[in-house]
This record gives structure tokens, C-alpha cells and sequence, in this order.
């Protein structure tokens, strides 16, 4: 089944985190990266559909970490508790 298009997707993103344990702004993040402050902004709260692979492998070099750091799937049940 498809999911609807108001129903959230189970990722959680630690963009906040990341970047305050790094002492980094997001726009310091958005220009290393190489991406806007609006689309770096809306995966940071949580709102992407999606990333590409090379903006992953970027902001995973920029921030010396790896994707698991930055996301994390909360799963089924524990999104119907929410």
C-alpha cells in the first residue's frame, strides 16, 4: 500500500545535533555542501520526501560522519504511538 502523501515517513533527521556538536551554522553547511539554505532547512525539520545520494555523501564529508548519524527510522509502531 501506498502511503498517503500526509503521512510522515518514519525518518528522523539529526541535522540540528550534527551541527551543533560541529559548531556550524546551517548556511556554513548549505555553502560547503552546495545546496540552499531553504532545501537544507527543510530536511533539516523534517519535511524532505527525499535526498540524493551525492547531497548525502556531501553533508556526510562537510560534517565527518555517516549517514546513520544523521537519520534514523522510527518505525511503524512507534509512529502510531505519536
Amino acid at each position: 500500500m501506498a502511503p498517503d502523501d500526509n503521512d510522515s515517513h518514519g525518518i528522523e533527521v539529526h541535522l540540528d545535533r550534527m551541527l551543533s556538536e560541529r559548531g556550524m551554522t546551517l548556511a556554513e553547511l548549505a555553502s560547503r555542501v552546495g545546496v540552499t539554505n531553504v532545501n537544507l532547512s527543510i530536511l533539516k525539520n523534517g519535511r524532505a520526501r527525499a535526498i540524493r545520494f551525492t547531497t548525502l555523501t556531501r553533508i556526510c564529508e562537510v560534517l565527518d560522519c555517516q549517514p546513520g548519524d544523521l537519520l534514523t527510522y522510527r518505525g511503524a509502531e512507534e509512529e502510531r504511538r505519536r
